[in-house]
């Protein structure tokens, strides 16, 4: 695996589904990527931490950031290659800062932090906390999911990212999502 948290030069449009645990991101990340005939790129951190957990019920550390920030954007830069006209991220960088931040010291790696803002994105959905919590071996956080949102929220706002907030069920965000993508496939041509 490429040791870089750079990202490759790639043509296609780059969507980010960003926000707290248990908001529909990786369900919408694969409804976009069949809906427009594309790849999605999973979160790597998921991989990552279930194998940890499962091989000694651990789960995320500190130590453990940049390696996961190395495996996604080497899944990122690997799946750019496969995508048609856009690529549909689960996460980013960006998300794993804000969890630095908010989950240990308040801080973020320097590496990690100039990655995550230097990368690009067309454009992020930040997902909001209307649809059910749903229990797994990482999830932690069932009572914070309006300081989660408020942390996501207001990092996009803190670095001028555009964003487009998605609410209500599945179809409502897929709706949402799609209207917004072809907007910038049609300004693309």
């Amino acid at each position: 695996m490429e040791k870089s948290l750079k990202q490759k030069e790639s043509t296609c449009i780059k969507i980010v589904l960003f926000g707290p645990e248990s908001t529909g991101k990786t369900t919408l990340s694969r409804q976009l990527a069949r809906y427009y005939n594309s790849v999605w790129v999973p979160e790597y951190a998921r991989e990552y931490l279930q194998n940890k957990w499962n091989n000694e019920k651990k789960t995320c550390e500190p130590h453990d950031l940049l390696p996961i920030a190395y495996g996604q954007m080497n899944l990122e830069n690997e799946l750019a290659k496969k995508a048609n006209k856009i690529l549909i991220c689960d996460t980013d960088l960006l998300e794993t800062k804000v969890y630095s931040e908010v989950y240990y010291t308040g801080s973020c790696d320097p590496l990690l932090e100039e990655y995550a803002l230097k990368n690009k994105y067309n454009l992020y959905f930040l997902t909001y906390i209307d649809i059910p919590w749903e229990a797994d071996d990482l999830r932690d956080k069932p009572n914070e999911r309006e300081k989660m949102f408020n942390a996501f929220k207001n990092t996009l706002e803190k670095y001028n990212k555009q964003y487009v907030l998605l609410k209500g069920n599945k179809q409502e965000r897929l709706n949402t999502a799609v209207k917004h993508i072809n907007k910038l496939l049609n300004n693309k041509h």
